[in-house]
């Protein structure tokens, strides 16, 4: 099988050398996947993409005239595949549902804790001789309530950590789970869980129906001083509503993992750039938000996990048809 590999870094190439099956040959490609780049998928067998790489309808009619019958993503999420035209160009589309629910929960307490106690701004003033306290007062989270969108596997596993400081835990999903409840977790409706939560955490997948979840009716809802976390996917949130929310001191805190528009921007060295967007630019200017660049998921078990099961799904594909993590379109 002649694999393409788009939007390779370092730590990908570095992943995807090592005990590869000899049924697959690699060829990797800086560029994202997008409608310009799509023509170097000619003449192989299949793709491998990540998260921000563009698998719409246009480029899937070019990788189905190139002979492409595999999309292979290397991330959880398909909201940037187009699984109608997808499927109906005969493609078969897997993904790597749960490559470490871990390292994302525990990443999404980090930027709690962060947040609150100001490691990063306290760091910085130490490394500049400044010992002053002012400015770096935090919150017991102990008996605070955190509210939880999202409870699949990294939701559960959040709740499990966070659960360890003494807070009241509420969550909130289309689909409750008997084991969440089983943990004496309380589902809650969306408007409860606004309403009672100190901080919220977002562990959903971007549907139609959760796009922009957090906006300003959501935020009105709130508690005043309200920390939103996201690690899941950009456009959960509305950016301009959460930087309206933070300029009238209804939103406290923000800790974003990912951004809405964050396909120009992240896994990239702009350092020597003049930063273009600028919501994101505006964001960055508050002292209570914190952004880093889509790396919850970025432990060596994962990129393991990643990088293990994209060649179990393209073997077994590649021998049966199929797969245990094949996506597809609801019967």
């Amino acid at each position: 099988m002649k694999l393409a590999v788009f939007s390779t870094k370092k730590w990908v190439k570095d992943a995807f050398t090592s005990n590869t099956p000899d049924s697959i040959e690699q060829t990797f490609f800086e560029a994202r996947l997008d409608e310009e780049t799509a023509p170097l998928a000619a003449d192989f067998d299949a793709i491998c993409v990540f998260v921000n790489d563009v698998v719409n309808a246009a480029v899937i009619d070019t990788l189905a005239k190139g002979k492409v019958k595999i999309i292979a993503l290397r991330c959880a999420g398909f909201n940037n595949v187009d699984i109608h035209k997808a499927e109906e160009k005969g493609i078969k589309v897997c993904r790597v549902p749960a490559y470490s629910p871990y390292a994302v929960a525990e990443y999404a307490l980090g930027l709690i804790l962060s947040l609150n106690r100001k490691y990063h701004r306290a760091h910085a003033r130490v490394r500049e001789g400044n010992f002053s306290l002012d400015g770096l007062l935090g919150f017991d989270l102990h008996e605070k309530t955190v509210g939880v969108i999202g409870t699949g596997k990294i939701g559960q596993v959040f709740m499990d950590v966070i659960s360890g400081f003494g807070v009241r835990v509420l969550a909130y999903d289309k689909f409750p789970s008997d084991a969440v409840r089983e943990k004496g977790v309380e589902y809650v409706e969306l408007e409860q869980l606004y309403r009672e939560s100190d901080i919220i955490s977002l562990h959903c997948p971007l549907t139609h129906e959760t796009y922009h979840l957090i906006n300003d009716y959501a935020i009105r809802s709130m508690k005043s001083g309200v920390m939103l976390i996201n690690t899941s996917r950009g456009p959960l949130i509305n950016s301009n509503a959460v930087i309206n929310g933070l300029k009238s001191g209804k939103v406290g805190y923000v800790g974003l993992d990912v951004y809405e528009e964050e396909g120009d921007l992240f896994f990239e060295d702009l350092s020597d750039e003049v930063i273009q967007d600028d919501t994101f630019v505006r964001l960055q200017t508050f002292p209570n938000v914190l952004i880093t660049s889509h790396q919850a998921f970025f432990t060596r078990e994962a990129v393991d996990n990643i990088k293990e099961t994209t060649f179990s799904n393209l073997t077994d594909i590649n021998r049966t048809g199929e797969s245990p993590n094949l996506v597809s379109l609801p019967k």
